[in-house]
């Protein structure tokens, strides 16, 4: 089968695609100047340049990025290289998107949905808490137990983690539990007074950030 998209770049995100499409997508370096439809997986500070040797036939995955006249498709997930089942999720199109790179991310499953261009920076921010953040949460946790000698069994702090999402995703905000949600005040005192700062302030803003 002849490679009808160009994925330039070979991060985790060009990687993932490319292994998804398999004979209908080729995994080039930055620096390559393929004809046709062309898909730039690069860093977001190189989008601009990549972009303008490919003027009208490319797309970038840049989820924060906005560059008038270049569109852009951002998979609302977090790419580790390898092909995964990406059924349901989001995929933010801003721009022109040609109808076949549409159809080639809806045949793995992603959903598009229109995101205009000055509304592309809070939609990132809102991704970046989700993901990252929550993994520097989740991480930040692990470490403050570690260094006073408290090692979890089993999966740790994951079966928690998987638990929380579930909830949240069958019931909403009612799924949030926790001493914030119940007003528990005298636990929400003794639990910030164990931490040192800065997760002392992080827990006790992130805590009423939706009172």
């Amino acid at each position: 089968m002849t490679a009808t998209i160009s994925i330039l770049g070979r991060g985790r995100a060009g990687r993932a695609l490319a292994e998804a499409w398999g004979g209908r997508a080729a995994l080039l370096a930055h620096t390559a100047q393929p004809e046709g439809l062309v898909l730039l997986a690069v860093p977001d500070h190189a989008v601009a340049d990549c972009a303008a040797r490919f003027p009208g036939r490319c797309v970038h995955l840049a989820g924060s990025l906005h560059l008038p006249g270049v569109p852009c498709a951002h998979p609302l997930t977090s790419f580790d290289g390898q092909a995964r089942d990406w059924s349901g999720t989001p995929l933010a199109i801003t721009g022109a998107v040609p109808d076949d790179l549409r159809r080639a991310f809806g045949d793995l499953g992603f959903v598009p949905f229109d995101l205009p261009g000055e509304l592309k920076p809070l939609y990132h921010a809102a991704a970046v808490l989700t993901s990252g953040h929550a993994a520097t949460l989740w991480l930040g946790a692990q470490a403050l137990l570690r260094a006073q000698g408290v090692a979890l069994p089993g999966r740790g702090l994951l079966p928690l983690a998987e638990a929380t999402l579930r909830n949240i995703a069958e019931r909403g905000p009612a799924g949030r539990t926790g001493p914030f949600p119940r007003g528990d005040a005298a636990t929400i005192a003794r639990d910030a007074a164990a931490l040192p700062e800065p997760w002392r302030e992080i827990f006790l803003k992130l805590g009423g950030a939706l009172d």
